[in-house]
């Protein structure tokens, strides 16, 4: 049974799961609920105030928490937007007890919905009970990862080729960006693995459960979810290889603007050189003393002129065969 709103037949339901067999149990879904409808279906679920206010507020940091016997598992869905190179999250609640799954959900992306049509379409899994959407929401969300991880791969390789091309573009402000948006994506991602390993760390578990783990079933549900860790780990390493690349991109952009601070300066001061030559000549002529050479000969004007243009040339001629122009 799937409820996506808090109203009055969705709280009858959950009151008749008591008189239904084993095997059948509720989910609910919540969209960024009010503390009204939020309270009313924790009083059915049997939900720890604290838990409440969790879900209520969202931007947790992904963790797991057991309120008696409810597991609660908070993760950051997200997704990357390319055309400006941003990377949007949201908050998800899990929810998790014997006969019901409570997801509550804040901001604009929300797995429930495709963990949903998943189920709908694998009813082998159904059979595993709450811990299945727990799993679905789960393997949404990894999966939305690895997609995000392999279109900001594709955004760094784009922009390593622009940093190394021949234009003289200072491409540092967007790598600055892209690796704010890695680092938010690693917030998302690195908290969520001990919490999937801690689902499956059957001693840890068991101090957490006692016997409940054989009930719950968890011990059905564990390989599924250590293909979902598998695909975590993965996309952390890749996450991390990541931000070290852009590290990388960074210090080869800073390198390069370096580069070509000192080349502006080469030049400047080679134009500085040669035009150093008739300003001498010039400032001299210029003193306007009485004894000077030359003062009364009448190809002195063009002789002095032809030194600073010959004496100029040749300077050119050295800067620019050892690359400084």
């Amino acid at each position: 049974m799937e409820c996506e709103l808090p109203d009055d037949t969705c709280r009858s339901a959950l009151k008749r799961l008591r008189d239904i067999g084993d095997g059948t149990f509720a989910w609910v879904r919540l969209a960024d609920p009010s503390e009204g409808e939020l309270v009313q279906l924790a009083e059915e679920l049997g939900l720890h105030p604290l838990a409440v206010e969790d879900a209520l507020h969202g931007r947790q940091r992904p963790k797991r928490e057991r309120f008696g016997d409810v597991l609660a598992v908070a993760l950051k869905p997200l997704r990357y937007v390319e055309e400006g190179t941003a990377v949007e999250t949201g908050d998800v609640m899990v929810f998790v007890g014997p006969r019901s799954v409570l997801t509550v959900s804040h901001g604009p992306i929300d797995p429930c919905a495709e963990a949903a049509r998943r189920l709908d379409v694998d009813p082998q899994m159904l059979r595993l009970g709450p811990w299945a959407v727990l799993h679905a929401v789960l393997d949404v969300a990894v999966d939305a990862y690895s997609d995000a991880a392999r279109r900001v791969r594709a955004t760094l390789d784009r922009l390593e080729d622009e940093v190394f091309s021949t234009s003289r573009v200072d491409h540092t402000q967007s790598i600055y960006s892209l690796k704010r948006e890695v680092r938010e994506f690693r917030d998302a991602v690195q908290p969520l693995v001990p919490v999937l390993q801690g689902l499956l760390d059957s001693r840890g578990d068991q101090g957490d459960r006692g016997d409940q783990g054989e009930k719950d079933g968890l011990p059905r549900i564990g390989p599924y979810i250590r293909d979902v860790t598998d695909h975590l780990h993965r996309t952390d390493i890749e996450v991390r290889t990541l931000d070290e690349l852009l590290d990388s991109v960074l210090g080869a952009q800073q390198a390069r603007v370096g580069t070509w601070q000192n080349d502006d300066m080469r030049r400047i001061s080679a134009w500085a050189a040669i035009f150093a030559i008739p300003t001498m000549v010039a400032g001299v002529y210029g003193m306007n003393f009485e004894h000077m050479p030359e003062l009364g000969w009448t190809y002195g004007y063009p002789l002095a002129v032809a030194l600073m243009a010959l004496a100029s040339g040749a300077l050119y001629r050295a800067f620019r065969r050892n690359g400084w122009l």
